[in-house]
C-alpha cells in the first residue's frame, strides 16, 4: 500500500506515545518524554502517578501530557474517577483517556455509563476527553451503542482499547465508527499497533489518533522511509 509523503511527514501528530507499563522507572519516563520532544508527538500517555513529572519536562512544548483515568478496568466508582481526573489535570494533564464502566454497559445500565462520563467531563473542562470502550469485549451491536453513548457524553474521542485485553484495535471497528459518526467525534485506535504499515492503515480507515508503545520502531521506519 502506498501513502503520500505529506502523511508520512506529519505522522508524529497522530501519535500518543504510550508509557503505561507498571514497572517503568522515573528515568525511563524522562527518556520517553525527551523522545517525544524530539519527534513532537501529539502526546505522551502515562499513568496518573507520572503526570507531574511529564508535565515538568513537556510544559514548554507542543507535546501534551495525556493521563489515563480508571485504567485499565474502568471499575472504580464514579467519585474516584472524578477525583483521579481532576487531580491529573491539576498535575498538568491536558488530555484524559478515560476507561468507561464496561460492567455497567454490559448490564445495559446505559444511563449510569453516560452520566458517569458526563460528570467526569463536567469536572475537567478545557481538556481533551477520550473514552476507552474496550472493543475486545463488545459485540457488533454493542460497538454501535457504545459510539452513540460516547457521542452523547460530549467526549472528543472514542478509543478502541486499553491494550490490556486479549485483543487490541480492529480496523473494521474504526471503519464502522467513522461511517456512523458522521464526524461528530474523533477516533483513537490503540492496542497492537506495532509497525508503520499497520498505523497507516488505521489512519486510512479513519483514526485521528494512534496510541502505541512501539513508537521508536515506527519512527525508525518513517525515518528510513520503509513502507
Amino acid at each position: 500500500m502506498t501513502y503520500g509523503m505529506d502523511l508520512l511527514s506529519n505522522i508524529n501528530k497522530y501519535i500518543d506515545h504510550s508509557v503505561l507499563k507498571p514497572f517503568v522507572t522515573y528515568k525511563e519516563i524522562e527518556k520517553h518524554c525527551l523522545f517525544a520532544l524530539e519527534y513532537k508527538f501529539a502526546s505522551v500517555c502515562v499513568n496518573p502517578f507520572h503526570t507531574k513529572q511529564c508535565y515538568e519536562i513537556l510544559k514548554n512544548s507542543e507535546v501534551k501530557v495525556c493521563t489515563v483515568v480508571g485504567f485499565p478496568l474502568g471499575l472504580t466508582t464514579k467519585n474516584i474517577k472524578i477525583k483521579e481526573a481532576v487531580e491529573s489535570v491539576e498535575n498538568g494533564a491536558t488530555e484524559l483517556d478515560i476507561v468507561w464502566n464496561i460492567s455497567a454497559f454490559k448490564s445495559k445500565d446505559y444511563t449510569y455509563v453516560e452520566n458517569e462520563l458526563k460528570e467526569i467531563i463536567k469536572h475537567t473542562p478545557n481538556v481533551v476527553h477520550k473514552i476507552i470502550v474496550e472493543t475486545a469485549y463488545l459485540t457488533q451491536e454493542e460497538k454501535i451503542d457504545a459510539l452513540d453513548i460516547v457521542i452523547q457524553s460530549g467526549a472528543h474521542y472514542i478509543k478502541t482499547s486499553t491494550g490490556f485485553a486479549e485483543k487490541g484495535a480492529d480496523i473494521e471497528d474504526v471503519k464502522l465508527w467513522k461511517s456512523l459518526s458522521k464526524d461528530r467525534i474523533k477516533i483513537k485506535a490503540s492496542g497492537g499497533i506495532k509497525d508503520l504499515n499497520t498505523m497507516l492503515a488505521f489512519i486510512n480507515a479513519g483514526a485521528d489518533r494512534i496510541g502505541t508503545s512501539s513508537t521508536e520502531k515506527i519512527m525508525k521506519e518513517v525515518d528510513g522511509n520503509v513502507l
